[in-house]
């Protein structure tokens, strides 16, 4: 696996809040467990281990089986967290996904690691950009996409009360603090910044990144709202609706343009009020890279996301 480079001043690693969150919850309640893949190192539960020997189980590389161990856990009483890469953990054991947790309904927690381009320079492989798009479809899972260590520690703890299958996408990606946001609750968006031009709306890792293009755009004098979705399913579709009164939408996500985040929002906008749709994200198989030539290459930057939104309201004009 590839090592995360040192964290630059004023940055953290999600993982870190979504580790001591879990560590903290099974302190006070003894029906949560991990269950990981041979990825107590990657998903930051060497602590967790050493707390609770009895409470980690390790499947070793079997990402079906661990799944299915999460799912019997679940029903035999348990709060199973199940912890692994997001391209293995939702591309090797989907069926079990579908299966097991969402079409049966059973009370597992699935946690996909190091989400998007993480893994930069591993490739395609390990390049987790198809993992909203594989999941919003089933019934049932709630999918969170925190932008932050707060609102990761919010999802984990939601996700613990919540009964029912849950995904959370966390990124090992170094992200900013963005402040104090509203309680956190799935499928409530957050308006991070007024603007009646255009709407950004994002999620995860790529939520700083759109505050720092309505900072240019300001600039330039276009308004750009900038709305945190915070969830993928459920979906506020009310935000949705309100940043099409705009008249043009930016999408921005880590992930792949189709299925994902962009889709989802285009699916709703044809359906109530058409307007201009640009999608900054992943259009297919990316190739190996760095993550910051990768997201630079696809427009995932302040200046790409600022040049989608010149297109989308050239097309508004049009």
């Amino acid at each position: 696996m590839a090592h995360a480079a040192p964290l630059k001043p004023g940055l953290s690693d999600c993982r870190e809040a979504w580790s001591a969150t879990l560590l903290a919850l099974a302190e006070a309640d003894p029906r949560v467990v991990a269950v990981v893949n041979d990825s107590v190192g990657s998903s930051k539960l060497a602590t967790f281990q050493k707390r609770f020997p009895d409470r980690l189980i390790n499947v070793g590389i079997a990402e079906q089986n661990m799944v299915g161990v999460g799912a019997g856990l679940a029903n035999g009483g348990k709060i199973p967290f199940v912890s692994a890469a997001s391209p293995f953990l939702t591309g090797r054991a989907l069926e079990q996904i579908k299966a097991d947790a969402a079409y049966s309904n059973v009370n597992v927690k699935l946690v996909g690691q190091s989400s998007g381009v993480a893994y930069g320079e591993l490739g395609p492989t390990h390049h987790s950009i198809e993992d909203l798009a594989w999941l919003r479809v089933l019934q049932n899972l709630a999918i969170l996409v925190p932008a932050d260590p707060a609102e990761t520690e919010a999802a984990v703890r939601w996700a613990h009360a919540h009964d029912g299958p849950v995904f959370i996408r966390v990124s090992r990606m170094p992200v900013p603090d963005l402040g104090e946001q509203a309680p956190y609750e799935p499928g409530r968006a957050t308006v991070l910044r007024q603007g009646g031009d255009v709407a950004l709306l994002t999620l995860g890792t790529t939520v700083h990144l759109a505050m720092a293009a309505a900072g240019l755009l300001a600039a330039e004098g276009v308004s750009a709202r900038v709305v945190n979705m915070r969830s993928l399913a459920p979906l506020d579709e009310i935000a949705v609706r309100e940043a099409a009164a705009t008249g043009a939408i930016v999408t921005v996500e880590e992930a792949h343009v189709s299925g994902g985040l962009g889709g989802a929002v285009a699916e709703i906008v044809t359906a109530h009020r058409p307007v201009p749709v640009e999608r900054v994200g992943f259009p297919g198989f990316v190739p190996t890279g760095s993550v910051e030539w990768l997201f630079e290459r696809f427009g995932l930057s302040p200046e790409g996301i600022a040049a989608a939104v010149r297109r989308a309201l050239g097309r508004k004009r049009a």
